[in-house]
């Protein structure tokens, strides 16, 4: 059965206190940013780390992902190395903090698939999965403004096991203007995280909505998501509004009510 997570930093609060909103709202995992701030891979000693995931267990809680987008564009080559070095350390400390995925998004993926800036995308992702082959961690690109046909494009050229997909609906109906649910038939075999958020349909003024009061249809796309036998969690993010706790909130009731209804 899916679960239910949460963006701590859709809070806006210390870790800590979010880790106790979290706990009180019922949620199972939370996907924290790792870019930077407490949780950042260069601040925390082995010891931090071990502390770190204590305590998040000790609140009946489990890390589902960790959030390593820094603004890396995978299509120029010379932004690459330092950028693939540093994501490789958030891998490590997803090992570390027993979640095995990151997720991150890639920037656009190109249409013109002999373009050295495609080529530069698929060798990206290719390095950081097979680092992820070598130490079992999940390398998740997020969904964004291409087709989820020409993502899956991009990772089948990719050499390795490792580079998947973290589905976020809202991209996809927001951005790119792609049903979610025939998006979830396209990468089924990439779905390894997903993000529970909402937003209009790019022709109704794109943004943002509070979950449920958007243009993703809920309905068929869990029932698509559970389908293909995906049983993950369902992270909510939250990136705007003014009382992001309530609607948070708001959200994990509404997921519950959809998931009781689909199984």
């Amino acid at each position: 059965m899916m679960k239910i997570g949460v963006i701590p930093n859709s809070f806006d609060v210390p870790f800590k206190e979010a880790v106790a909103l979290a706990r009180g709202l019922g949620v199972q995992g939370l996907q924290p940013y790792v870019t930077g701030g407490e949780l950042c891979p260069e601040r925390l000693l082995p010891s931090d780390r071990r502390e770190l995931l204590a305590f998040v267990k000790d609140n009946g809680l489990v890390f589902s992902a960790l959030c390593a987008d820094f603004g890396m564009h995978f299509n120029t080559k010379e932004f690459n190395v330092p950028g693939i070095e540093r994501t490789k350390r958030m891998m490590d400390l997803a090992i570390d903090l027993d979640t095995h995925i990151i997720t991150t998004h890639i920037g656009k993926v190109p249409e013109d698939e002999n373009c050295a800036e495609y080529a530069n995308m698929v060798k990206s992702i290719e390095t950081l999965g097979r680092y992820g082959d070598e130490i079992g961690c999940v390398f998740a690109t997020e969904t964004g403004p291409e087709s989820a046909a020409s993502l899956k494009g991009v990772l089948d050229k990719a050499d390795t096991k490792s580079a998947k997909v973290n589905l976020d609906p809202a991209n996809f109906v927001m951005v790119a203007g792609q049903d979610p649910v025939e998006a979830v038939y396209i990468l089924k075999d990439y779905i390894a995280h997903t993000h529970a958020k909402d937003g209009r349909h790019r022709d109704l003024g794109a943004g943002e909505r509070a979950l449920g009061q958007g243009s993703v249809p809920w309905k068929e796309y869990l029932a698509a998501l559970k389908d293909v036998g995906y049983d993950g969690f369902l992270t909510i993010e939250r990136e705007c509004g003014e009382d992001r706790v309530g609607d948070i909130r708001i959200a994990a009731e509404f997921l519950r009510e959809q998931l009781s209804q689909l199984y």
